[in-house]
């Protein structure tokens, strides 16, 4: 049984990934600092989905779940240096996966600090926690916003990504440039792994197909930036789970065909390296609220506006590498995950049909 600690439990993709983990038979600590950068009750309610009332939660002293045996929680920041070390030295993890960030490209554009803190200062705890503590591989979320200005498409992991365009690109970019350097001094084992635009049940209310659904159900404007002309690489989040589980499990080993000469920025003689985690298949906006529509059974109104800061017009997962390692194949489409969200969503919110 692997002790794994999964940052960001109570969040979305933390949320699906801890069941994941606890159904295949892994002992299991999530770590969230439940904040309210988007409604705390969603959060809740997940975390009660895996047993957890958060009405008993203590900051900083782990919960056991009522409903998983090998399942307990903490609410902890991992700004918080002493406690995420005290967590470490009590439970001697096999593994990390640090899904525990400040999200969001245009809220980086009103409270920068938050990014610092979160995704950068509380990175380096992790990363020192690690180290100190021997953690066996470091799985971490980087994201496909790191690839800014850069035009090649599809977006594949040996491209340049030195200009993001947003400060959450930035601090993700960060992420990896500090965890190869602890790969390459302490050999850690350390994975980035870029996703592209998630979505599913328990999804984020900040994120296009919520704010979509919301919006159909409640019979108002939809706000379609850049004029409708955007793709995005939608990925369902149980494909975007199962990839997550198979690196969680295979540590870096260091490529020992690595060249300085012509470095392959994606790899490392340290064990370390980076994927992209998509769904290498883009989907024209309009496609997917049309199917957001279709789901629904009803049409909204919408209003085109100009592309907002930060945002990019098309994204493009290259996949190849991650398929090769790992025979990683995202199997499910659009419209049978956009029925699963819109229907969870109904579920939810208690929407009759």
């Amino acid at each position: 049984m692997n002790k794994i600690l999964v940052t960001g439990a109570a969040g979305f993709i933390g949320f699906h990934l801890v069941q994941k983990l606890l159904e295949r038979g892994d002992q299991v600590v999530g770590l969230d600092v439940i904040n309210d950068y988007y409604e705390i009750e969603l959060k809740y309610a997940r975390l009660a989905e895996t047993g957890i009332d958060h009405q008993n939660l203590s900051p900083g002293q782990p919960q056991q779940s009522s409903q998983y045996e090998h399942y307990q929680f903490v609410q902890l920041g991992m700004e918080n240096k002493e406690a995420l070390h005290a967590l470490f030295e009590r439970y001697a993890f096999d593994a990390v996966m640090n899904l525990a960030a400040q999200p969001g490209v245009r809220y980086s554009l009103e409270n920068p600090y938050a990014y610092i803190d979160s995704n950068v200062v509380g990175f380096l705890n992790l990363l020192e926690a690690c180290r100190h503590f021997k953690t066996g591989h470091l799985v971490f979320a980087s994201s496909s916003s790191v690839y800014g200005l850069n035009a090649t498409i599809p977006y594949a992991t040996e491209h340049n990504v030195d200009h993001p365009i947003s400060l959450y690109a930035a601090t993700k970019k960060s992420n990896e440039l500090m965890a190869h350097t602890y790969s390459h001094l302490y050999r850690l084992p350390t994975t980035g792994l870029r996703f592209f635009t998630v979505y599913g049940p328990w999804g984020r209310p900040d994120m296009a197909i919520y704010l979509f659904t919301r919006a159909v159900f409640e019979g108002k404007t939809l706000k379609v930036f850049n004029h409708g002309n955007m793709v995005r690489d939608f990925t369902y989040v149980d494909d975007i789970v199962e990839g997550i589980v198979r690196v969680l499990d295979h540590p870096p080993q260091g490529n020992p065909n690595w060249d300085a000469q012509n470095p392959d920025p994606s790899s490392s003689p340290a064990p370390y390296r980076l994927y992209n985690i998509g769904n290498n298949k883009p989907v024209k906006l309009m496609d997917f609220i049309e199917a957001i529509e279709e789901a629904a059974g009803r049409e909204a109104p919408k209003a085109y506006l100009p592309i907002q800061p930060g945002d990019v017009q098309r994204t493009f997962a290259d996949v190849s590498d991650l398929e090769r390692d790992f025979d990683y194949k995202p199997t499910t489409d659009v419209r049978t995950g956009v029925q699963h969200f819109v229907d969870w969503y109904r579920s939810y919110y208690k929407i009759e049909r």
